[in-house]
């Protein structure tokens, strides 16, 4: 199987996000182990920003790509927020209470929601004129039928079961005039 990087983004040739997710995951593990050596040294402040600069931002550098992506996919992206949270709190693996600890304290959302987050937020900028114009151009694509072309994505209304975030950026860009769309 051949691969493509793309800047920091590894693409297998039948254009999933795999090896992408091992890269970020294995960097990430490797990475929250030298913090894990000197955490007693570290106050929270300055633990939170070495795990945000080494672990959350390679996390969420081109999450919108995994809209739609498998479940086995996220998980291993999960995997390595969890750990990074209990570095933070100083939880063991097993303790209880890790996904109240992430909401509640920490203020994060789970992967698969941080990638719904990034794409309505482009959504919303592009809305509103605060985007680059590539997408100022994506998102004025629309095609007949109740159809529109949403971040590369086409989504048809009437054969969509479930709620995506496709869908609610798709339902709310159809309601909405785009700046310069004829």
């Amino acid at each position: 199987m051949t691969r493509s990087k793309f800047g920091a983004v590894t693409l297998s040739s039948d254009l999933t996000m795999d090896k992408h997710v091992s890269n970020v995951c294995s960097d990430g593990f490797y990475r929250l182990r030298h913090p894990r050596r000197v955490r007693r040294s570290l106050d929270t402040e300055s633990a939170a920003t070495l795990v945000h600069a080494f672990v959350t931002s390679r996390i969420d550098y081109c999450n919108a790509l995994l809209a739609g992506a498998p479940k086995a996919t996220t998980d291993k992206l999960q995997r390595l927020l969890n750990a990074a949270a209990r570095l933070l709190c100083g939880t063991k693996k097993f303790d209880r209470g890790l996904s109240q600890l992430m909401h509640v304290d920490l203020h994060w959302l789970d992967v698969p929601e941080r990638v719904k987050y990034k794409l309505v937020t482009m959504a919303h900028n592009c809305l509103h004129g605060k985007a680059p114009s590539y997408l100022l151009q994506l998102l004025s694509q629309t095609l007949p039928h109740g159809v529109i072309c949403v971040l590369p994505v086409v989504v048809n209304y009437s054969s969509l079961d479930t709620i995506s975030p496709h869908m609610v950026v798709g339902l709310f860009l159809s309601r909405v005039r785009l700046p310069g769309a004829a």
